[in-house]
């Protein structure tokens, strides 16, 4: 608990980052309120108010069908971080096995799987959830999966960092006097105090998923009309940029906003699990 203490002090010392985790709180609440805060359904179509500017019955404008701005954002967030938080969860899951892996085995099991995280690096990974996706039929579900799948390469090379030094520790040594089986000397003994840059790496990799999914929702590859995502208004801002800035505007800030918010409170994060700043910290 001690420990703990000194984490959430430390981290409320960076007023940047407790401004992102507030944020990323009110983000969170949107996204499962959605349907209790959003003023209009968000797929409801009324052609006579098409493209309105912001006013007081539509806040945000409204969009090419007459649909609330407003309404299709708050329900886009909830997409946008269904996406960041499955998404982030596939690749923590393999990074963190393959990097258990092959830091506790080393030899030729680290050479192995870290050739093909090598592999996996080599290939721009935004080219290849676009070639998979392309394949595959365009849905939210296709999208967390392969942005898990190919995200997972630097939560091994953390995690493998961390089991390279750890397992040279006396409590391992003692661990394995004691006839306890490699796979809970992993699980349970080594990976608990290996998991502090997982948690950095899970926040900024939110932002990044966030990031692609609006990227492939805006090049019609990702979530599908009538759906809401940011992205997907982004397009409709597009083709009509020139007589509703409104509609690339707000989704624009929301993207802006989130993105930064989860990079700020990672910021933080870093900075406070970081046992090598605690030089000057009181206990």
């Amino acid at each position: 608990m001690r420990l703990l203490r000194v984490i959430v002090r430390r981290f409320a010392k960076n007023k940047l980052s407790v401004t992102g985790a507030v944020i990323v709180g009110a983000l969170i609440l949107t996204a499962v309120f959605a349907p209790v805060i959003a003023p209009y359904d968000p797929t409801a179509i009324d052609v006579y108010n098409a493209l309105s500017p912001p006013s007081k019955a539509h806040l945000f404008g409204t969009d090419e069908l007459g649909r609330d701005l407003l309404s299709r954002i708050i329900w886009g967030t909830r997409v946008s971080l269904k996406v960041g938080f499955v998404a982030v969860g596939i690749a923590i899951l393999i990074g963190v096995v393959v990097g258990s892996i092959a830091g506790f085995y080393g030899g030729r099991v680290d050479a192995i799987l870290m050739r093909i995280v090598d592999m996996m690096l080599a290939f721009p990974t935004f080219f290849l959830i676009l070639a998979v996706i392309a394949i595959l039929e365009p849905s939210i579900f296709t999208i967390m999966a392969v942005i898990g799948v190919t995200g997972w390469m630097d939560v091994a090379r953390l995690v493998r960092a961390e089991f390279l030094s750890l397992k040279e520790r006396d409590f391992v040594d003692a661990a394995r006097a004691l006839g306890i089986r490699n796979r809970r000397l992993i699980f349970r003994h080594i990976l608990p105090n290996a998991v502090s840059p997982v948690f950095v790496a899970a926040t900024f990799g939110v932002a990044g998923a966030i990031l692609i999914e609006s990227g492939l929702s805006f090049l019609g590859l990702g979530v599908q009309p009538p759906d809401p995502s940011w992205g997907n208004i982004l397009t409709a801002g597009k083709d009509n940029i020139e007589i509703a800035w409104w509609l690339s505007l707000f989704p624009g800030l929301a993207i802006l906003v989130t993105v930064l918010s989860y990079n700020l409170v990672g910021e933080g994060l870093r900075d406070a699990l970081d046992p090598r700043l605690w030089g000057t910290e009181e206990e």
